[in-house]
């Protein structure tokens, strides 16, 4: 019996084929998507209430942290361009500033509030979760017109949006698969046993912080993951850690510990380093003083215990990490891991050290960290990379030393986790 003719068509016809198929079928799909914006952003906002509207708007897109990611580096403010490599290509950034042939300028109210919300651009298109319009699906209307009054009163900069890299021109319209399967719901249940503090503390993380889009794994369809909500994730070769309760604790952290480490960078528990650095430098620092409490509460919990940080140990004074610590680290962190203030942070009570992983602490050791800046005049100057100045058994044993002596964790650095991050970095 013969085959089918499609079958005998060519391969690649055949696929083609096939994609055309499931984009058609997506389109009839994107008709029924339900969409988290009312009728009401229909109608434009005035020219009062923008103006009225811009001051406000500013303070949240600081806290949704839009900078972050709208600027590249060396770039205009929310000009776009910034790359975000992907397992299947390049995105690129857009540029959200108001220019009217290259930004968000002919935007209108309801254009901007369907592609925060429903991850629907005003051009019709879908765009990706890189947008993290997953968690801005929350957001509520007034906050949302709030952020496009204050984007509509920055200077327009003309910068062409740069094209991804994708392999095939049907992506975005099997976005609407990926929507039909992964957006939640458009409201939360209030929880009448939760404080005010808390309920705010939750919108500023799910919503408008986003924070579950870094510090929560996804799985083979780059959705995050309900189920792991916060337990930490590796994104650009680094570890965002566990930011759950006990996690919390286990570092260290207590409510107003916490409240002061995201407004200041740096603390007793260390520094932030890494993409949080961008974080702190574009948004949590200009939080105010109740909105960071409200994120401590609701991460840190109402009825949380006191924090049980890892209990120290001692039996690593003759290690051969010793050796190597004193000799390439104790003269800016000093002898007994106390840190210099304005040069190095603490070892003693450090985050890094405390992580179930040992990567990020590898990945400071060979690599080193830049100086920084922080909020309040802070800084920390450049730590060098010991990738040319130390040997792989070395770094083992220092970073043994270091998780042992001063993180109460398992000294279970080898060889082959130094040579794993020597390769990716």
């Amino acid at each position: 019996m013969r085959r089918p003719w499609i079958f005998r068509l060519p391969r690649f016809l055949i696929l083609g084929l096939a994609v055309t198929v499931i984009a058609a079928l997506a389109v009839f799909l994107g008709l029924f998507e339900k969409s988290a914006v009312s009728a009401v952003v229909d109608r434009p906002l005035s020219a009062e209430e923008m103006q009225k509207l811009a001051p406000q708007g500013r303070y949240l897109a600081q806290a949704a942290d839009c900078a972050a990611c709208h600027t590249a580096p060396g770039g205009a403010p929310f000009a776009g361009g910034l790359a975000f490599a992907m397992p299947f290509g390049t995105l690129y950034a857009s540029n959200i500033s108001p220019n009217k042939e290259t930004g968000i300028g002919a935007w209108t109210r309801a254009d901007f509030h369907r592609a925060v919300r429903d991850g629907v651009g005003a051009h019709g298109r879908h765009l990706y979760p890189a947008m993290p319009y997953t968690s801005y699906r929350r957001l509520t209307e007034a906050d949302v017109d709030a952020i496009y009054a204050f984007l509509m009163t920055r200077e327009p900069i003309r910068q062409a949006n740069r094209a991804g890299s994708f392999p095939f021109p049907y992506v975005r319209r099997f976005m609407t698969f990926w929507n039909l399967i992964n957006l939640p719901s458009r409201t939360v249940a209030e929880d009448a046993a939760k404080s005010p503090d808390w309920h705010r503390g939750r919108y500023l993380v799910d919503a408008l912080g986003h924070c579950g889009e870094c510090h929560t794994p996804r799985d083979f369809t780059m959705a995050t993951i309900p189920s792991r909500y916060l337990q930490g994730a590796r994104i650009d070769n680094v570890d965002a850690p566990d930011i759950t309760t006990a996690s919390l604790a286990r570092f260290g952290f207590d409510r107003d510990g916490l409240a002061a480490y995201m407004r200041a960078g740096l603390g007793p528990e260390g520094v932030m380093s890494f993409g949080m650095f961008d974080v702190v430098h574009n948004s949590t620092r200009h939080l105010d003083e109740a909105d960071a409490k409200a994120i401590a509460t609701y991460l840190i919990g109402e009825a949380a215990s006191a924090p049980e940080p890892g209990k120290p140990s001692a039996a690593t004074e003759a290690a051969a990490g010793r050796r190597v610590y004193v000799e390439a680290c104790s003269g800016c962190h000093g002898l007994n891991g106390e840190g210099t203030p304005h040069v190095a942070p603490a070892v003693t009570t450090n985050v890094s050290l405390r992580l179930p992983s040992a990567h990020n602490l590898l990945v400071i050791v060979l690599d080193g960290l830049p100086a920084r800046i922080y909020p309040n005049g802070e800084a920390r100057q450049d730590m060098p990379g010991f990738r040319e100045l130390l040997t792989d058994q070395e770094v083992v044993d220092l970073g043994n030393y270091l998780r042992v002596k001063w993180g109460g964790t398992s000294p279970d650095i080898t060889p082959q986790s130094v040579a794993d991050v020597a390769k990716r970095n």
